[in-house]
């Protein structure tokens, strides 16, 4: 009698954690092993830097599942478990107790990591990341007891710890080399609407400036900005980025280049080996070349493909990119993938904080943004998926339905 099948998941991630799911809900009776590095189960992180960060959401809220799930679905769910290394030839994966576990196919959902400052001063008390439910507990109280609050980067963590700091009535000041928040991912139109947004509610900005020194004995209590300028602040709060783990891959000798190379179907280079989540640099059919997209919902749905893919099932992964962001008052969604455009154009009022902005190359759509504008998402993914040409005046105008564009166009 054949012995039945493993797969093994390097990563209790929500990738991770979506892949068993979906291995044992399309009938996989073979051995599913989930590895976390985490002494937590698999949880969401959007929530660490907004409602669970001030306290808003629950702690059980923002796990995968339930506790008991893992074990009702027979997944072995190894918690503070490291896998060490790959031997790909051999087909296993050895623990860092030295245990081996032997697979047929394997998962990696090794996420990212927060990109680490080495400025002079960095390794001082008060200095925090926000990567970890852990990260996120710590930081939570620090900010119950911060006088000044130093933020340093203005994407999206950067830019939500600033707001859920503000709300939580502490003072902050925000730092980065930008001219605007989030200005590589929006652009500069878009960008002024969140850096008025975090004006108005009295954060205290320094934009277009670095970061030369944190300065205090054992914690911080400074910090030096490079136009001479001190900003006091007794917590700061680093958010420049991240960084794909690709360690386990590399020394495997799969293929990494920003992330794990993977195909449509989230193959590796290793025909056992596929990759989901931020770790993954995919091959997106509608764009035609690789993307790494770090965001809950891509997570959310690229483990289940990846799943299927490990079953046999052939599940290119196509889905248009998509995140969402509340900062105060200001809800929005962003889908589409837009490294460089030729233009944005604006459906509604943005000095208004209700609209709708497009990112245009020619005549084509790549990315649209809805603003404290609700159901909208459905005919701005297709007017990107469908490669749709519009009209930009029509596309500005609110009197003409977003459906009645991606129907009535002519596709490319």
């Amino acid at each position: 009698m054949a012995t039945p099948p493993t797969f093994v998941i390097a990563g209790a991630s929500l990738a991770g954690a979506k892949a068993a799911e979906t291995l044992r809900s399309r009938g996989f009776e073979g051995r599913v092993v989930l590895i976390g590095d985490e002494t937590e189960r698999p949880y969401e992180r959007p929530p660490l830097s907004k409602g669970y960060l001030r306290g808003e959401v629950e702690r059980h809220k923002v796990y995968v599942h339930d506790e008991g799930f893992y074990a009702d679905q027979g997944i072995e769910l190894r918690t503070a478990t490291r896998v060490q290394s790959i031997q790909l030839q051999e087909h296993k994966v050895t623990l860092d107790g030295g245990e081996g576990i032997q697979y047929d196919r394997l998962l990696l959902a090794t996420g990212a990591a927060p990109k680490r400052l080495s400025t002079p001063g960095s390794a001082l008390g008060g200095v925090r990341y926000l990567r970890t439910l852990a990260d996120s507990d710590g930081l939570a109280e620090a900010l119950g007891q911060a006088s000044g609050v130093a933020v340093i980067g203005a994407g999206w963590i950067g830019a939500e710890v600033a707001a859920s700091a503000r709300q939580l009535g502490r003072e902050v000041a925000m730092v980065a080399p930008d001219t605007v928040p989030m200005q590589r991912a929006l652009g500069p139109e878009v960008g002024a609407v969140y850096r008025d947004l975090h004006a108005d509610h009295g954060v205290e900005l320094h934009l277009g400036t670095g970061v030369e020194a944190f300065l205090g004995s054992e914690r911080v209590e400074e910090v030096r900005l490079s136009d001479g300028s001190v900003l006091a602040a007794d917590l700061v709060v680093v958010g420049v980025g991240a960084s794909p783990r690709i360690e386990l891959a590399a020394a495997a000798g799969l293929e990494v280049a920003d992330g794990v190379v993977v195909d449509a179907f989230l193959r590796a280079s290793d025909p056992d080996v596929y990759a989901a989540g931020d770790v993954a640099s995919a091959f997106h059919p509608g764009f035609g070349t690789r993307i790494r997209v770090e965001h809950w919902a891509n997570a959310l749905n690229q483990g289940p493909a990846a799943a299927l893919n490990m079953l046999g099932v052939p599940t290119p992964y196509e889905r248009v990119p998509y995140f969402y962001s509340d900062q105060y008052d200001l809800g929005m969604e962003y889908s589409g993938y837009a490294p460089r455009w030729d233009q944005v154009v604006f459906r509604g009022d943005p000095a208004r904080r209700q609209f709708i902005a497009f990112w245009l190359s020619g005549d084509r759509v790549l990315a649209g943004m809805n603003a404290n504008v609700w159901d909208v998402s459905e005919p701005i993914q297709r007017l990107i998926r469908e490669r749709v040409a519009v009209d930009p005046e029509r596309l500005a105008d609110p009197d003409v339905p977003l459906e009645a564009l991606a129907e009535n166009s002519k596709r490319a």
